[in-house]
């Protein structure tokens, strides 16, 4: 009997110390994440300047310069962890038109939806950018997430 005691402790501290190892690895993910994203947000500036013939201009470079220096530029947290009393008003614009849609909506929606309102359109690259804009809402405690995927906005205060 003692050897089944040991053998469960030591699967105990071999799972312990893996799921420790993905968590440091889901972190470093997570943070790669916010910098694709920025990058996204900069190159996509760029060619509509472009495409409209101000890839040169220096109000647009300020706007790119804000952009790169902001939350999620460096890998700091793009959208902050809820806490009890935060507004919206905190999170960058775009997550700030996802949750108005949301919390718009008369049931949970579909990120399909949400791309669809936010006037994105439907094709998978559309679609999946909001998605995972949804699910780091959801990750964080600005929304919740059914089980069937959909989501809706918190009903009551949470931490």
């Amino acid at each position: 009997m003692a050897e089944i005691l040991t053998w469960v402790m030591q699967r105990r501290m071999v799972l312990a110390e893996r799921a420790e190892r993905l968590r440091k690895e889901l972190a470093e993910i997570d943070a790669e994440v916010a910098r694709l994203e920025a990058a996204e947000v900069v190159i996509g500036q760029f060619i509509e300047a472009e495409r409209a013939g101000e890839a040169d201009d220096p109000a647009m470079d300020a706007e790119l310069e804000q952009v790169t220096s902001t939350p999620g530029a460096g890998g700091m947290l793009l959208v902050p962890q809820r806490e009890p009393a935060m507004d919206a008003d905190l999170l960058p614009e775009d997550y700030q038109a996802i949750m108005q849609v949301v919390a718009r909506a008369a049931e949970p929606v579909k990120a399909g939806q949400v791309s669809v309102a936010l006037g994105k359109g439907t094709l998978p690259g559309q679609v999946e950018a909001v998605r995972a804009k949804l699910k780091r809402l959801a990750e964080r405690g600005w929304l919740h997430r059914t089980p069937a995927g959909r989501y809706a906005a918190l009903t009551g205060p949470r931490p």
